[in-house]
């Protein structure tokens, strides 16, 4: 990194079509967050760009379902993802927008140069029509079954449940998402960016790039190994970016041709000297991104920034995989998923304590899991104590013995020298895991400070040698300070909340990088102020509230998947008039032995009393069911089972859920009522 003056530093362009959840964070977004503030911490020349990607069918489908305009709703959800990210500790310098007018005209001018320098192909081709919508079909608007896992409602350019890219003509029996009705083809033109002619200098530029992490040039080589094809840059659509070429209305720069843009639009918004950042040899530019976005970010994007000719390309792209939630894919569809504008409100003032969880956890190189059982446990056992634990101990100490001032350093001990060892190899070791995007690894060396306090006050016992020698215990209680000091830099890119309230106890005015291993940043006779208790345990009975929560979730997922069964075969009136259907009462219920889903019931039909054997064990104690009314066909022909003879059958209702339910009549209807 020492050869780059500057560092351009991108987080991925989230849809302005719904809330941010944990997935999100844990792709990008905190990865980002927690280079850039290490950056910074070193003084370094960095800028950290962001921003809402507000064009695309998600947003037009979204206003679609709410009767809202695109505009009204990328506004709103602008707004509200901005303040989370805001909320939770995310440290933008910018975060804008793509339907800003600048991000519109910076585009259409990438666009026309272009289309002038004659870089695009011009076809007319077949696209899906929706006959009755009266419009072109995107891929978002086309479903039908998965060519690759026969799953139905698979998208036309991406299967969410296998993950496989589409296209709409690959899908079986394709259906408008408008209409419903199947689409058929009409030709259009578009003009295409020929990646194919651009694959020798993108595979010169991937294999020049060896350092970057498996996932990603694995996913990326597999591309290239097939051969990349020329690739539509417009579509028809009436929401996005107006194709700047007369006589095309109703056409519109495809999302990912405008999308990547929106990093240098938005730059050029935060900075007069915004070219130097994209422009300059001696900038370095790097693309934080999930896996979805890798050929995007590697390939399109590149041979994009080829053809115009002035703009660097990325110098790495770390994508993180997939964060899962409780074993299962997160999915805004199912409404599976942690949102963040909810965890800071029902868990407030602990960022950083969802921030350690997620990078402890961190999807780095395969799919993770974020589990609430885990939270608790990063929580309680290692924040509060660990972390925790060690700031507590060295500020109550201050506090009782010295009027919380910082008390003078006598000669190193054994222990003090072994300390300052120790120390002094986390600096090279956590930077090392940063710059290479282990931020997992890094984490784990930056806690080893805390590690290392509480490991020297028990050795110490400052607490024993206040009675033998205050001085002693004075000196000790001087290094537990200075390693405080170290804990606020070398946490500050995944702490920050937790490492300005220890800034601001020991008084340092800005974290700096060059104060690791500097056992002297505090001085002695320093008044300190006791920042408090850290961190606070979680108990069961809170965690439990949020497995409930996704219980829930879960519960109202399978009533919204559950569809009614198929009509049967149409009987006529005769048939249906054998029947005896009549309410009776159930006098007595008992369990069959080797069975697990029968019950014995004895039925007052109003006639007399007889056995129902009815398969309802797994739904209905014994005594829940003495007493009720049932409804039961009463002449169906007798059978025998587990050697009981069965007088009719008990007549059910299954719920969405699976559940079974009586078909219980009003009060006052008698037993041997005819129902007809």
């Amino acid at each position: 990194m020492s050869e780059f003056k500057r560092t351009t530093v991108t987080a991925a362009l989230i849809y302005a079509n719904g809330p941010i959840h944990i997935g999100h964070l844990a792709g990008c977004y905190l990865p980002a967050d927690i280079y850039v503030r290490f950056l910074r911490l070193q003084n370094r020349d960095v800028i950290f760009v962001s921003g809402t990607d507000e064009h695309g069918v998600p947003i037009t489908i979204k206003a679609q379902k709410e009767g809202k305009t695109p505009q009204e709703v990328v506004d709103y959800y602008y707004k509200e993802i901005k303040q989370s990210f805001q909320e939770f500790g995310i440290s933008f310098d910018i975060y804008g927008r793509t339907s800003d007018p600048v991000h519109h005209k910076l585009s259409q001018e990438f666009f026309l140069k272009l289309y002038q320098e004659g870089k695009f192909i011009e076809e007319v081709t077949e696209q899906f029509y929706d006959e009755e919508a009266g419009q072109f079909l995107a891929d978002r608007y086309i479903v039908g079954e998965c060519p690759s896992c026969h799953q139905p409602g698979a998208y036309g350019d991406q299967c969410e449940k296998c993950g496989t890219t589409l296209s709409p003509n690959e899908l079986i029996n394709p259906k408008s998402t408008l209409s419903g009705s199947a689409p058929s083809l009409r030709p259009t033109k578009n003009w295409f960016l020929p990646l194919d002619q651009w694959q020798p200098e993108l595979e010169k530029y991937v294999a020049s790039h060896a350092d970057w992490k498996p996932n990603v040039a694995g996913q990326v080589k597999s591309w290239l190994n097939d051969g990349l094809k020329p690739r539509a840059m417009t579509r028809d659509l009436s929401w996005g970016v107006p194709v700047p070429i007369e006589g095309n209305d109703g056409k519109v720069l495809y999302v990912w041709f405008d999308a990547p843009i929106g990093y240098i639009s938005m730059t050029s918004q935060l900075r007069p000297d915004w070219e130097k950042y994209w422009k300059d040899k001696e900038s370095r530019i790097v693309h934080f991104i999930g896996k979805d976005n890798i050929v995007f970010h590697c390939l399109i994007f590149p041979a994009m920034c080829m053809a115009h000719g002035e703009y660097q390309l990325a110098d790495q792209v770390p994508a993180n995989e997939f964060m899962n939630l409780e074993g299962d894919k997160i999915s805004t569809s199912r409404n599976w998923a942690v949102w963040l504008h909810e965890y800071l409100q029902e868990f407030p003032g602990k960022q950083d304590v969802l921030r350690y969880a997620l990078t402890a956890s961190s999807p780095e190189t395969k799919d993770a899991d974020f589990t609430w059982a885990d939270f608790q446990t990063k929580n309680n056992s290692e924040l509060v104590a660990i972390l925790g634990n060690f700031v507590n101990r060295a500020f109550v100490l201050l506090d009782k013995n010295f009027e919380s001032k910082v008390p003078a350093k006598l000669e190193d001990t054994i222990l003090e020298i072994e300390l300052k060892k120790a120390v002094s190899e986390i600096p090279e070791k956590l930077a090392a895991a940063l710059e290479g995007y282990k931020f997992r690894d890094a984490l784990v060396y930056a806690m080893e400070v805390a590690r290392l306090g509480n490991k020297y006050l028990a050795e110490s016992e400052p607490w024993k040698l206040m009675k033998e020698s205050p001085e002693k215990a004075g000196h000790v209680l001087n290094f537990a300070i200075q390693l405080v000091s170290h804990v606020s830099i070398a946490l500050e890119p995944f702490l920050p909340f937790t490492t300005q309230k220890l800034r601001n106890a020991l008084g340092i005015e800005k974290a700096d990088w060059a104060l690791l291993g500097d056992f002297e940043s505090i001085p002695v006779g320093t008044v300190l102020k006791n920042p408090g208790l850290l961190f606070e345990k979680l108990e069961d009975d809170v965690i439990q509230k949020q497995v409930d929560k996704l219980q829930q979730t879960k519960q109202q997922m399978l009533l919204q998947s559950k569809q009614p069964n198929p009509i049967k075969e149409t009987v006529d009136f005769e048939s249906f008039a054998k029947m005896d259907i009549r309410i009776g009462q159930i006098i007595a219920a008992e369990k069959m032995e080797k069975s697990k889903k029968l019950l014995k019931l004895t039925v007052d039909d109003g006639l007399r009393q007889r056995t129902i054997l009815s398969g309802i064990a797994e739904h209905f104690q014994v005594e829940e069911v003495i007493g009720r009314k049932v409804t039961f066909l009463a002449n169906l022909a007798p059978r025998k089972m587990m050697g009981l003879e069965s007088e009719g059958m008990i007549l059910m209702a299954e719920g969405q859920d699976g559940k079974l339910s009586f078909i219980e009549p009003e009060s006052g209807i008698w037993n041997g009522a005819t129902v007809s």
